[in-house]
């Protein structure tokens, strides 16, 4: 399976975040396809392979049907793969 071969190569914080996007509403399969080279059947079987089985059936409900997760299904107005109020940075 190529999925295995790609898991091979990624690195433990690569991993963990491609579980983080593939669990982000806002960034699409392709844009992780994009940055880590992996399919959604890819992503699937990764996520399979590190969640729990309550985690990853959650998750499977949550990205079923929607529409941000995949890019030809989105508004062509959303430009960006996450929300305006993510990643801002932290003043001490």
């Amino acid at each position: 399976m190529p999925g295995e071969k790609l898991r091979a190569l990624l690195s433990e914080e690569d991993i963990s975040r491609i579980i983080e996007m593939a669990w982000e509403d806002r960034t699409s399969f392709d844009v992780i396809k994009l940055t880590y080279g992996m399919s959604e059947p890819d992503i699937k079987a990764l996520m399979k392979t590190y969640l729990k089985r309550t985690a990853y059936v959650l998750w499977r409900k949550r990205v079923t049907g929607r529409v941000t997760k995949h890019q030809q299904l989105r508004d062509p107005g959303v430009s960006r793969a996450y929300s305006s109020s993510q990643y801002k940075l932290k003043s001490n």
